[in-house]
């Protein structure tokens, strides 16, 4: 606790209070985007499913996909059947309407979650949004990040790319650095097991995973596929 932990409080502190800039016209700009896909969904949904509806009121959603569309519901709820994500994507397929809906329910997170609501958290005072770090609540001993979450920001669509491309260094003499552990668990797990298969892979720059499972089947490491 006192060489690892207290001396981080320092660092937690300075991080907190520096902050980090948002770029709010590029948000601005991507908000505008999203509401025209937005509306591009719904009018598709109206079309496919015959008539108007709130899409956000699960009462309705359940009324045209089970009442209206007859489509197989499955797990039941206090209002009804369920129309969660994990529902919905077991009517994949059911129906062309469920992939538009549930790509409408993405992109109407990422517009009141990220680029409707971040710039309002703006520190006037700094121009930055400052997070809270939580240094002792993940179970893992990972940091986590409240008030709001910087650590939850979408990478995987290119929508969610353009979102963090908002988060921009504090001028031009400073650059955003991107850095990652290269498998960290695995080299400790090497170093602390002592066993040279590990060791040696990672000496000769193996890739861990195609090495291990080439030993697992037997075969060549280049025919394990990727």
């Amino acid at each position: 606790a006192y060489e690892v932990e207290f001396p981080l409080v320092e660092v937690l502190e300075d991080m907190e209070r520096t902050g980090v800039k948002i770029d709010t016209k590029a948000l601005s700009e991507l908000s505008k985007d999203l509401q025209i896909l937005l509306d591009n969904y719904t009018n598709q949904i109206y079309k496919l499913s015959g008539t108007e509806f709130n899409i956000n009121s699960t009462k309705q959603l359940q009324e045209v996909l089970f009442k209206k569309l007859g489509l197989q519901s499955g797990r039941k709820t206090k209002t009804g059947f369920s129309t969660d994500a994990r529902s919905l994507e077991n009517l994949r397929g059911e129906h062309e309407v469920i992939d538009l809906i549930l790509d409408y329910r993405q992109v109407s997170k990422l517009k009141s979650t990220y680029t409707d609501s971040l710039p309002n958290l703006i520190e006037p005072s700094t121009g930055r949004i400052h997070t809270d770090y939580n240094q002792t609540v993940a179970s893992t001993g990972r940091l986590s990040s409240i008030n709001p979450n910087l650590q939850n920001i979408p990478i995987r669509t290119e929508l969610g790319k353009e979102i963090r491309k908002a988060f921009i260094p504090t001028d031009k003499n400073h650059v955003i650095l991107s850095a990652d552990y290269s498998q960290i668990e695995l080299r400790i797990l090497a170093s602390l097991s002592g066993d040279e298969g590990l060791i040696n892979a990672f000496k000769q720059n193996e890739d861990i995973h195609r090495s291990t499972a080439a030993q697992v089947f037997m075969v060549d490491p280049k025919d394990v596929t990727a």
